[in-house]
């Protein structure tokens, strides 16, 4: 779905290159997307509950042209969900979070209470890992170093 998106980019603005990424929730070998509605998001929540699952993102980064590199990486992340109840779940729905994030929550938001352990990057988990980002762009002869400061990254 990344290079997807990313190549989708590329057809309506070809003049630089295209950073996209994409996270699936997955447990019991079942892909969790983002919620149609409350009740699948409480579902997909009580499914968590309790227990591991996984989080997979992949960043792709593709170039203009034809003959374009395009290139990604996979982050899998282990995250263990402590035991909730359903008035959590249900507040947590209140919030307006779960309706648009895979596995209806976001780990950077009110969700944050409901994680017990994380093995892994929390930047992939949230949606864009940095690590294999910084790796792509390096490939891609972007070092990001050089953007750290105003003049130029040597830190004079």
């Amino acid at each position: 779905m990344a290079r997807e998106k990313a190549a989708a980019v590329l057809v309506r603005n070809p003049g630089l290159p295209v950073l996209a990424a994409d996270t699936t929730v997955v447990v019991d070998g079942d892909i969790l997307g983002k919620p149609a509605d409350e009740a699948e998001a409480l579902a997909m929540l009580k499914r968590l509950s309790g227990r591991a699952h996984q989080v997979l993102t992949v960043v792709a980064l593709a170039e203009p042209g034809q003959d374009g590199r395009r290139a990604s990486r996979l982050n899998v992340n282990k995250v263990v969900f402590r035991a909730t109840t359903e008035a959590e779940r249900r507040a947590y729905w209140r919030t307006g979070e779960p309706a648009d994030k895979a596995g209806a929550y976001g780990i950077q938001g009110h969700a944050a209470v409901f994680i017990e352990h994380l093995e892994g990057s929390f930047s992939a988990v949230m949606g864009l890992p940095l690590f294999e980002t910084a790796q792509l762009l390096a490939e891609f002869g972007i070092d990001i170093c050089d953007h750290w400061s105003d003049n130029g990254g040597d830190g004079a």
